[in-house]
């Protein structure tokens, strides 16, 4: 059984769970987000997808990222926030946590160093929350900024997914590569492993969310 994702219960609680880049400045500013010609690692936007967690290690980095940005956060705050997370009937993840494997985890969590972000993807392009555009405006923009010079890159391939997978659309080679306007074969030679895992994983969700 699927359950609707239920943000209400975070934002009651003035949990931060999205961010900007906070010292990359963006090279060009628009109406409809930024531009990072070098890219930047410091854009977290937690559930901004219909993508649920899948797997104990996705959690994790979840629940390091709401610590990373809730510094002024308590133990028992985050241990209420984190117990809200995994309760599956909350619709943020889609399996059950036994009790040693919750409060390890949170342990793991807790001594984390928070002077040292979590791990996070290069991003070139951050489009506003609510820009009103179309996937194809989106993705053109995308092609105009950084599609020129290597024309299908790591970063087109991964924004196409990104895009796709907010409009509750299954990503495949084929739509990626016609979206892009390219062969299948470009896209496959220029989809390292980690993409195509977290494709897998996002189109998993998306059923699931279904």
């Amino acid at each position: 059984m699927s359950y609707e994702r239920k943000l209400e219960k975070l934002n009651k609680l003035k949990v931060i769970y999205r961010r900007g880049p906070i010292t990359d400045k963006p090279t060009h500013v628009y109406e409809w987000g930024r531009f990072y010609e070098s890219g930047t690692h410091e854009c977290y936007e937690l559930f901004r997808s219909k993508a649920k967690i899948t797997t104990y290690k996705s959690l994790k980095w979840h629940l390091l990222v709401i610590w990373y940005l809730n510094p002024k956060m308590e133990q028992t705050d985050f241990n209420r926030v984190a117990s809200i997370i995994i309760n599956k009937t909350n619709g943020f993840v889609t399996f059950d946590m036994s009790t040693w494997h919750y409060e390890k985890m949170i342990y793991d969590v807790l001594i984390s160093d928070l002077e040292k972000p979590p791990k996070n993807k290069l991003r070139k392009i951050i489009f506003n929350e609510f820009t009103g555009l179309t996937l194809n405006e989106k993705l053109s923009i995308v092609g105009q900024l950084i599609g020129r010079s290597s024309r299908v890159d790591e970063e087109l391939i991964y924004q196409c997914m990104l895009d796709l997978n907010e409009m509750g659309k299954k990503i495949t080679i084929g739509r990626i590569a016609g979206l892009l306007d390219c062969s299948t074969r470009t896209i496959y030679r220029n989809m390292p492993k980690e993409l195509k895992t977290e494709k897998e994983l996002l189109n998993k969700q998306l059923y699931e969310e279904i």
